[in-house]
């Protein structure tokens, strides 16, 4: 007798990018250029960008690296990454294997998909690959909940109820925190965050929440509801131009690899 798996619905979220893998590097933010400043650390040669996407933070890395090896587990959104990456190395991998060897970079940064890995496995696997003393990076790059307007915008892009979508919001913000265990393996865990403004079109920035895994999976209709909410509060921010300004933040946690015995 075969059996099969069960696919959590996590699992289906945390793979449901490259279905919009082109409008994902097209419309998604890159870091604040500040946070690049506070996260690499001087005289980096080698550095990983881990569930890299299709990039947008690989990118961002190049001219702080020499050399920039982009690690990233689905085909659709990998083989964007290498379209648009000139001199990058882009390889299949997943953060709880990774395809590098033991002490071999300088640092490795996880930008946006901390809260998709099993950290029990991921962390010693990348301590592995880090040299002694060598930096872990992780960040979130988005709208920057700390004002009110985008606050509530966040909460009326999910989908259902909306008592139900607050639920989700809150249960996002607890997974975007960055904590280590107590193994031995990292020290000098620090935070920072860095804000800044992105200007877009209104059509451009419901596009852009459309990208994110709660509305790709969701229904059409519930998709449809959540994106015309979505729709209006941006429109109450925009100018004459259907311009709207987004306050921004990249929120960065950084430590270091304990050397080894």
């Amino acid at each position: 007798m075969c059996y099969v798996a069960a696919v959590t619905a996590s699992e289906v979220r945390a793979t449901s990018f490259g279905q919009v893998a082109d409008d994902y590097d097209r419309l998604r933010p890159g870091p604040a250029p500040a946070a690049l400043d506070w996260l690499v650390p001087s005289g980096c040669a080698v550095a990983v960008d881990l569930a890299a996407g299709t990039g947008l933070f690989t990118r961002a890395l190049r001219p702080w690296v020499t050399d920039v090896i982009a690690v990233e587990p689905d085909d659709r959104m990998r083989a964007v990454l290498a379209a648009r990456s000139p001199g990058v190395r882009a390889v299949a991998g997943r953060g709880e294997a990774i395809p590098l060897p033991d002490a071999s970079v300088d640092a490795l940064f996880i930008s946006s998909a901390w809260h998709w890995l099993d950290h029990d496995l991921a962390v010693p696997e990348i301590a592995r690959v880090l040299r002694d003393g060598g930096r872990l990076g992780v960040l979130w790059t988005s709208r920057d909940r700390h004002t009110d307007w985008v606050a509530d915008l966040e909460r009326r892009r999910e989908p259902g109820p909306a008592d139900q979508a607050a639920q989700a919001d809150k249960q996002a913000r607890r997974r975007r925190q960055v904590t280590l265990p107590e193994n031995g393996l990292f020290e000098n865990l620090q935070h920072e965050s860095f804000t800044f403004t992105r200007t877009m079109a209104v059509d451009d920035a419901v596009n852009w929440y459309a990208t994110y895994s709660g509305l790709i999976t969701a229904t059409d209709e519930d998709r449809a509801a959540a994106l015309a909410q979505v729709r209006a509060g941006l429109l109450s921010r925009a100018g004459a131009d259907d311009l709207v300004e987004i306050p921004m933040r990249s929120a960065c946690w950084r430590a270091d690899r304990i050397a080894r015995n």
